[in-house]
């Protein structure tokens, strides 16, 4: 079945946007990308997830994340559809948002990439795309993969949060426990001995102990 696997490397096509045309690989660069896609332009869910997404721009730019959309319909539709989301907004009703949306009116790219949810579908019974959310890391690899269905918007405050814990342990060999949020305690990855960790985080690790004298709960400070 067509879609992407966590590790797999993102497809380098080529797609017309609000943007212009572009080819994925050259518009991530050596960045961190995010690709989220929509069922249709002009539904009233989706008009709220790009207004939220056009919002929190700048703080997908403090992380060295691109933001690009895709919905099935084509260019035109979603230049006027931008007016909609920045109305939403609050803002000046232009054909422009912080970020280019894939025109996918053949529903190809979202048939490559395993978007589409059987249980959704048009008025002509072909199915919709689904919420999908993709993010790469500068490697063009894929990181993390949620899969929203039609009628459930998404949480951006949660995927900049997850973007944080991806980006933290990339760099760092710790993990991020349950409801993490940045400056928390982070988790000493079970792959660490003691010895490794202790010269990896001279500010200390805390065991927790256990009934099972197993000692695999391993938290640190937030690192540096």
């Amino acid at each position: 079945m067509p879609g992407l696997l966590l590790g797999d490397e993102a497809p380098n096509f080529e797609a017309e946007t609000t943007h212009g045309r572009i080819r994925f690989h050259e518009f991530l660069g050596n960045s961190w990308g995010i690709l989220f896609s929509h069922p249709r332009d002009f539904t009233p869910v989706c008009t709220t997830e790009l207004g939220r997404a056009a919002k929190l721009a700048p703080e997908f730019a403090k992380r060295n994340v691109k933001m690009i959309a895709l919905s099935i319909d084509d260019v035109n539709d979603h230049l006027s559809w931008c007016k909609d989301i920045n109305a939403y907004n609050k803002d000046q009703p232009t054909e422009k948002l912080p970020f280019p949306i894939i025109a996918d009116s053949k529903r190809e790219l979202a048939v490559q990439l395993g978007m589409l949810d059987p249980d959704e579908r048009d008025k002509d019974g072909i199915p919709l795309t689904a919420r999908v959310v993709f993010v790469f890391g500068p490697d063009k690899k894929l990181k993390l993969s949620i899969l929203y269905p039609a009628t459930t918007g998404r949480n951006f405050d949660e995927i900049l949060r997850v973007i944080d814990s991806l980006q933290l342990t990339a760099a760092k060999k710790v993990a991020t426990p349950v409801d993490w949020k940045p400056g928390d305690e982070v988790m000493v990855i079970p792959s660490l001995s003691d010895e490794e960790a202790k010269k990896l985080f001279p500010g200390g690790v805390c065991t927790k102990e256990l009934p099972s004298g197993k000692k695999y709960l391993r938290y640190t400070s937030h690192p540096k």
